[in-house]
């Protein structure tokens, strides 16, 4: 029985993404490892299986949802905001001249509840300058949120800045007329996860093997496609911030945007 891959959180340029994993597939198969590519569209219900051998989630989901998975690493994004493993938010809307507090009363975008990028970092945001959005729209995603930007359906988002950095590269026109206005804090970046049930055998040999995708010379352009630059192992304690993050909002009154 195949093990189940999939890399859903970057797929800016599919064709770029799909290359990054076909190159996991192989090099798993190296080591005795089969792995079928796969494009979830339940991204829960896929993270939560346990055929699931590697993935990518989001830190949000991960201290909140996904109590039971484990943590294989987590890639460095060569992208402005990046520093090692961890990223941060860009505020954005269409006025550069513009800060946060200039949108208390206006409309925020969201892309879901569960995001760290793009809610939980934007809720941590309000609540420390006391700012209050009239409305909040969920899009579904950040590509759709800046969507919504430009089509003036709401006035600011956060946005993850390696979606941002792979937005700039390979569909420029999506962020044209729109600005970073401020920043969150850096976090730790999108784990990678594997099931529960994964060998602490095969754990190890997918941090091997990462660390093999992100050095070896020959990968090095698959890598750069996908603005990847490095790979650290992680642990679930380095993701307590993004809880944390929420708790702050809350105690400062503001459990939801």
């Amino acid at each position: 029985m195949n093990t189940l891959l999939a890399l859903p959180m970057y797929a800016i340029h599919p064709p770029a993404t799909q290359a990054l994993m076909q190159t996991m597939v192989t090099l798993l198969a190296q080591q005795g490892m089969a792995a079928q590519p796969v494009w979830p569209e339940d991204l829960l219900t896929h993270w939560q299986n346990d055929r699931l051998l590697l993935s990518q989630t989001c830190g949000y989901p991960l201290v909140s949802q996904l109590p039971a998975v484990q943590l294989v690493g987590a890639f460095h994004y060569r992208a402005p905001g990046c520093n090692g493993y961890a990223y941060r938010s860009w505020l954005v809307a269409r006025d550069k001249k513009a800060t946060l507090a200039d949108f208390n009363g206006q409309r925020a975008v969201a892309n879901s509840l569960d995001s760290h990028s793009g809610y939980n970092a934007l809720r941590r945001l309000a609540a420390l300058q006391g700012i209050t959005f009239s409305q909040l729209l969920l899009s579904g995603g950040h590509r759709q949120s800046l969507a919504a930007l430009r089509d003036s359906q709401a006035d600011i988002a956060a946005i993850d800045c390696v979606s941002w950095a792979l937005l700039a590269r390979h569909a420029p026109e999506e962020l044209r007329g729109l600005h970073i206005i401020g920043e969150s804090p850096a976090a730790p970046g999108l784990p990678l996860i594997t099931a529960a049930s994964t060998s602490a055998a095969r754990l190890e040999t997918l941090r091997t093997i990462l660390l093999q995708l992100v050095s070896d010379p020959a990968f090095r352009a698959i890598c750069d496609d996908n603005l990847i630059g490095g790979f650290s192992p992680v642990h679930r304690d380095n993701y307590q911030v993004v809880m944390a993050w929420e708790q702050q909002a809350a105690a400062l009154g503001v459990a939801r945007l």
